[in-house]
């Protein structure tokens, strides 16, 4: 209730400049064509919010009878690569005209009145068009904010008691990582559960390495964690229990996960980590933290 109206509302006035931009490149809607599309694929996630109703990426693909996966491709701001040229155009072309069969002529009225409209009506939309992006994201807005606010909170937890923030090189061991150190977001390379010939990164939260620790000793691994609701984290309790698998497959049993939890998590998700070997420390008693030897 603190942060989230903040958070959603940064986003929007963002978003609204953003598809003010997008309506200018498509001069104001009134050209949405496959030539527009190759220039800035991107557009078509702003195109998708202009329409009554709003369509998903996979409505809007049906009804344009359009390649499985090119309204993604499009939204991440690329081409198909392997589409032949005339596949793609018959393709932008049947997207093109599905959006504008359904254009919301009661946001974007002056396509009705056929004039040009002017920046308090261009705004208008704009913000409504926003509210519809970022309404169909929400959840993922207010998951950025949280682990950016409780990324904010380790770190001023940290700097008080003298750790320095520092990148570890990511060719060399985590045991080497330099003694009163920590790092964000870090990449460590973990053994497949049922492929032992194969490697892949899984991404840490947070690795501090204590001041005291010994010449070779693994750094203290922290996933930062927020749950609105208790169903949400019945569905994802075993990302954790699969890293922690995977980290201990490869490093041993010494290894350790800490969770940083906040919100609603109850007594069969604690259950639930604790059977894997995971300990946590909740955000409003952040002060345990020093039970881990920092």
């Amino acid at each position: 209730m603190e942060f989230a109206p903040e958070a959603y509302r940064v986003t929007r006035i963002e978003t609204t400049k953003q598809v003010e931009q997008g309506l200018k490149i498509l001069e104001d809607l009134t050209n949405i064509s496959p030539e527009k599309i190759k220039q800035h694929p991107s557009i078509v996630s702003v195109l998708r919010m202009c329409t009554s109703p709003p369509i998903a990426r996979d409505r809007l693909t049906g009804l344009a009878y359009a390649n499985g996966s090119i309204v993604k491709t499009l939204e991440e701001g690329k081409l198909p690569k392997r589409m032949k040229k005339e596949e793609l155009e018959r393709n932008l072309t049947a997207i093109c005209g599905v959006i504008i069969k359904l254009l919301d002529k009661d946001i974007f009225t002056w396509l009705a009145e056929g004039k040009k409209p002017n920046n308090e009506e261009r705004y208008r939309a704009s913000s409504i068009v926003a509210d519809r992006l970022c309404g169909s994201v929400a959840d993922p807005i207010i998951k950025n904010a949280q682990e950016q606010r409780q990324l904010k909170l380790i770190d001023d937890f940290l700097q008080k008691r003298g750790y320095v923030k520092l990148i570890h090189p990511s060719d060399k061991p985590i045991t080497e990582m330099k003694k009163g150190t920590y790092s964000f977001r870090m990449n460590i390379p973990v053994i497949l559960e049922n492929d032992n010939d194969k490697k892949v990164n899984i991404p840490i939260d947070v690795v501090i390495q204590r001041k005291n620790a010994k010449d070779v000793e693994y750094p203290i691994l922290i996933e930062c964690k927020s749950a609105g609701d208790f169903t949400n984290t019945n569905k994802r309790r075993k990302e954790e229990a699969t890293k922690i698998r995977q980290l201990q497959a490869t490093y041993g049993k010494e290894i350790k996960l800490i969770l940083f939890l906040c919100g609603y998590f109850d007594s069969g998700y604690l259950g639930y980590e604790a059977a894997e070997g995971l300990d946590w420390v909740w955000e409003h008693r952040i002060e345990d933290m020093d039970k881990l030897g920092l």
